[in-house]
C-alpha cells in the first residue's frame, strides 16, 4: 500500500517535473517571438485556420486566449475560434506527451488536421454573426510590455553570486529534477532517447533560470508557471493516478468499461464542456492504462480545451456556448467513427 503510493508519488513528480520543463521552454520562447502572431493571424480565412491550428496544438492554453482575444475584437472568424478550441488540449498536451509521447504527437497532428477542417466546415455553414455582432471592431494590443532581453551577458555574474528567492527556488527545483533523472530515481524505466532528451531539456531550463532577467523570472516563470499551473496540475495527477490505480486493482472498472464503451465515450464528451484542465486527465490516464481506446481519448480533446475557452466564457456566454455545442458535434463524429472502424 505504501509502496504503491509511494511510486504513484515518483510518478506524478516525474511527470509535473517534465511539465513544467515544457512550460518553461515555451514560455521562453513565446516572450522571445512575441507579437509575432497578431500580425500573421489578420490575413485570410485559410491563413487564420493554420494559424489557430498551430496556436491549438502548442501545450498549454496560451494559443487559445490569443484567438478568443483576437475573436472578441473581430479580427479573426468564428470558424479560426473553432479550430483553436478543437486542436486545445490545454495543460494535458504535458502530461499526454510525458505519458506517451508517440501517440500524443500521432493525437496533435490529427487535432491539427481536424481543426482546420472544422474550422473550414463552421465559416461556411453556420453563421456567427448574432455572436461577433456585439463584439465592437478596434485593434487588440496584445503584447504592450518592452521587450525582455532574455540573455544579458554582463549581469550573468550578478545573477549567480546574488540570486533572488525565485531565481535560488527555481535553480534548486531544476538541480532536483536533474538529479533525479541522472540517478534513475525519476525516468527509471524510460528509453535512453528520452533520458538524453529530458537531461538536454532540463540543461536549458538551467540556463534559463540563471540566464533571464528577474521581471521574467518573477512574472513569466515563478507567478504563471510555479504558482498557477504547476500546484494543480501536479494535485490533478496525483489524484488521478490514484484514484485510477485503486480502481484498477480493487473495482473490475475493466469489465464495466468494455461493456459500456460507448456510454464512456458520451461521458468524455461531455466532461469536455467543463472549461478547466484537469477533468481531461482522467481519459488521459485511462487511455495511458490501456482501458479505453484512442476514440475515446480523441473524442475527449476534441471536446475539451483546458481552460482555453474561459477567457470567452468572460466576453460572451453565447459565443461560448456556440463554440462547445460545435465542438461537441464534431467529437462525437470524430469519436464514433473511430470506435466505429476499431480505432
Amino acid at each position: 500500500m505504501i509502496s504503491d503510493i509511494y511510486s504513484i508519488l515518483l510518478n506524478a513528480i516525474k511527470i509535473t517535473g517534465f511539465i513544467f520543463v515544457m512550460m518553461l521552454v515555451i514560455e521562453y520562447v513565446n516572450v522571445q517571438s512575441r507579437g509575432i502572431w497578431q500580425k500573421i493571424l489578420i490575413g485570410n480565412k485559410w491563413q487564420q485556420f493554420l494559424i489557430a491550428g498551430i496556436l491549438g496544438i502548442i501545450p498549454g492554453c496560451l494559443g487559445a486566449f490569443t484567438i478568443v482575444a483576437l475573436f472578441s475584437h473581430r479580427l479573426v472568424s468564428f470558424g479560426a475560434l473553432v479550430t483553436v478550441m478543437i486542436a486545445t488540449s490545454g495543460d494535458e498536451a504535458f502530461v499526454m506527451f510525458a505519458m506517451f509521447p508517440q501517440q500524443a504527437a500521432f493525437l496533435t497532428v490529427l487535432l491539427f488536421i481536424i481543426s482546420i477542417l472544422a474550422g473550414y466546415l463552421t465559416d461556411k455553414f453556420y453563421n456567427s454573426e448574432s455572436i461577433t455582432n456585439k463584439f465592437s471592431e478596434k485593434n487588440l494590443p496584445l503584447h504592450d510590455e518592452p521587450q525582455c532581453k532574455c540573455f544579458q551577458k554582463n549581469k550573468l555574474k550578478d545573477y549567480l553570486l546574488h540570486p533572488t528567492f525565485y531565481r535560488f527556488a527555481l535553480v534548486i527545483i531544476v538541480l532536483f529534477l536533474l538529479l533525479g533523472v541522472a540517478t534513475g530515481i525519476l525516468a527509471g524505466s524510460a528509453k535512453s532517447w528520452m533520458k538524453i532528451t529530458i537531461l538536454l531539456s532540463l540543461g536549458f531550463s538551467f540556463f534559463v533560470v540563471v540566464s533571464v532577467p528577474d521581471h521574467f523570472l518573477k512574472q513569466h516563470l515563478w507567478d504563471h508557471i510555479i504558482k498557477v499551473h504547476i500546484p494543480r496540475i501536479f494535485l490533478w495527477t496525483f489524484g488521478t493516478l490514484v484514484a485510477i490505480h485503486f480502481l484498477m486493482n480493487y473495482i473490475d472498472i475493466h469489465t464495466w468499461i468494455s461493456n459500456n464503451m460507448l456510454m464512456v465515450l458520451f461521458v468524455a464528451v461531455l466532461i469536455g464542456i467543463i472549461p478547466e484542465s484537469g477533468p481531461h486527465l482522467i481519459f488521459v490516464t485511462l487511455f495511458f492504462q490501456g482501458a479505453i481506446p484512442f476514440s475515446v481519448l480523441l473524442a475527449s480533446s476534441i471536446s475539451q480545451d483546458g481552460h482555453g475557452s474561459l477567457p470567452l466564457l468572460a466576453e460572451s456566454k453565447r459565443g461560448f456556448i456556440a463554440v462547445k455545442l460545435v465542438n461537441i458535434a464534431y467529437a462525437l463524429v470524430f469519436g464514433m467513427i473511430g470506435y466505429l472502424v476499431g480505432f
